[in-house]
């Protein structure tokens, strides 16, 4: 189905902004990317299923098109793949649970949403068990679903993660969630005989030693190649459904629509959620794009990652290493819930994809999916690791690419140690030049240069490397030490000899940090 005949009595075409819920996007004639064919699929080939995608990313409108099949609205599917694929339209009863729209800070919230759903759903198939703990309350809603209707149950768990990532920094907390989560579901396996079709999403992982340890009856398709654009926009989607958008950028730039295309494959393709590498486009921005008619950021804007920097903190991750890493697939595939290890933490999270396959180690490449990603990400770091603020982040980086791009090596330096004097570091692993190299490395990557740390040479690594068009910028960073001691060791190792050849001025810089002061109290700076 064309975009082209979405449009509305304005004439204008109807975008769903906000819009999780296929009844209303279908009959108000917003725009629908056909993801029925999957939903045969799932319903051909199994009766549990388990989907881990990135927030924001489509995962409740398939549950909210899988409920609509289920009830038995064909009228809805009128001209989509589903229509055609079957003739059984039979309605079943379906238990729909979303935990998204609560917060889970305590918990008695949890509780009162679980029993929110329950008392909608005994309505209509009966209380008699109110007055008991919520997952008996559960069982007893889906064994009367069945006795009443004379139908079995479908069930869909929107977000079931969402109180557990609530509580991230609370262990008892989350203990606490994990029990009464662990109960609840355990429903979907021993109350197997009255069910039809069941289907949890959520944006991580649980381990088989927590919430899902009973639940080995769910296929999870997080990493299937035959469901990896279930949710997400293809190139081939994109053509089909969005060629109005397109043209409308193109006059809006003056560009054309080839011009058009480049920018939204840098800015919002990229995802990979597969060993076949199918390119998807992030739908939340995409969507925004074509009815904004403005290139920005929209995914990154619409939820701040905080826990993510208490991750990165807390584990001390080198944050210029997060770019091409190399992980086990089955490490990535079988990690649980906010992983030990915040490489797959980010990965689970949407802000790094599966970017490249090595078949042969089993081993898979994970980096940044795209530039709205990547730069909004780093920008968001700046004021954990620097004295910017994030108001303040454009102009300080506009003015490091003029000192950089003019060779001002000791205005940078000097700047550079302001942002950096005093800002604390910590959690455990964290170590004094860990955080200052992030802080150096999140500043130069931010202004477009592809800062090059830890690079081999014949009798050593050099701790970074920046350049531009007529510079090379060698660094070596020590911890209470002295920039005497780097630059002895620039000079013994011979780092610059490599850049001889490229014709560019090469500038030598020597950096101390002072792990009491928390400073950059020593520098020396050499120009070849």
């Amino acid at each position: 189905m064309c975009e082209e005949r979405h449009v509305g009595e304005s004439g204008v075409i109807r975008y769903p902004i906000g819009i999780q819920t296929f009844s209303e996007i279908r009959e108000d004639g917003y725009v629908y990317v056909d993801k029925t064919a999957f939903v045969h699929q799932l319903i051909q080939e199994g009766k549990y299923y388990f989907l881990s995608r990135p927030r924001r990313f489509g995962k409740s409108l398939l549950l909210s098109t899988i409920e609509a099949y289920y009830q038995g609205r064909r009228d809805l599917f009128k001209g989509l793949a589903l229509d055609s694929l079957t003739d059984d339209w039979e309605p079943h009863p379906v238990l729909h649970l979303d935990l998204n729209t609560r917060n889970y800070h305590e918990h008695a919230s949890l509780i009162k949403e679980l029993i929110r759903h329950l008392e909608k759903w005994e309505k209509l198939y009966g209380d008699e068990k109110k007055d008991r703990d919520v997952e008996e309350r559960f069982s007893h809603v889906i064994e009367r679903a069945y006795e009443i209707t004379g139908k079995k149950v479908v069930i869909l768990i929107d977000e079931y993660d969402k109180p557990m990532l609530s509580a991230i920094h609370n262990e008892r907390l989350a203990d606490s969630f994990r029990d009464t989560l662990k109960a609840f579901y355990g429903n979907l396996k021993s109350m197997d005989r009255y069910i039809e079709f069941a289907m949890l999403t959520g944006v991580a992982r649980f381990s088989k030693i927590s919430i899902f340890s009973d639940l080995n009856n769910l296929r999870d398709i997080t990493f299937d190649n035959d469901y990896s654009a279930i949710c997400g926009i293809t190139n081939e989607e994109l053509d089909r459904h969005f060629q109005a958008g397109i043209e409308s950028l193109a006059l809006t730039y003056g560009i054309s629509r080839e011009a058009v295309r480049k920018q939204l494959k840098s800015r919002y393709d990229g995802y990979h959620f597969s060993m076949s590498l199918v390119d998807v486009y992030n739908p939340f921005s995409l969507i925004y794009v074509f009815a904004s008619k403005s290139f920005d950021n929209y995914w990154f804007q619409s939820g701040t990652p905080t826990f993510l920097v208490h991750i990165l903190e807390k584990q001390g991750m080198q944050l210029r290493k997060i770019s091409r890493y190399c992980i086990d697939k089955q490490t990535l595939a079988s990690a649980g819930i906010m992983a030990e290890d915040s490489i797959v933490t980010l990965y689970q999270s949407g802000y790094i994809t599966i970017a490249d396959v090595n078949i042969e180690n089993n081993e898979v490449i994970l980096d940044y999916p795209n530039r709205e990603v990547r730069e909004s990400f780093l920008k968001f770091l700046v004021p954990y690791y620097t004295n910017v603020k994030e108001s303040e982040s454009a102009f300080v980086i506009n003015s490091f690419l003029h000192e950089v791009n003019e060779g001002n090596a000791e205005e940078f330096m000097r700047r550079l140690a302001s942002l950096v004097a005093r800002v604390p570091y910590g959690g455990k692993g964290s170590v004094p030049e860990d955080h200052f190299q992030n802080a150096i490395y999140l500043v130069f990557t931010l202004m477009g240069y592809r800062a090059h740390v830890e690079q081999r040479m014949s009798r050593g690594r050099i701790d970074m490397t920046v350049e531009t068009d007529l510079y090379v910028y060698i660094f070596e960073f020590k911890v209470d030490a002295s920039a005497s001691e780097a630059m002895a060791q620039i000079h013994e190792r011979g780092y610059w000899k490599g850049f001889e050849a490229s014709g560019k001025e090469i500038t030598l810089i020597a950096a101390n940090f002072d792990s009491l002061s928390r400073t950059l109290n020593d520098v020396e700076i050499q120009r070849l």
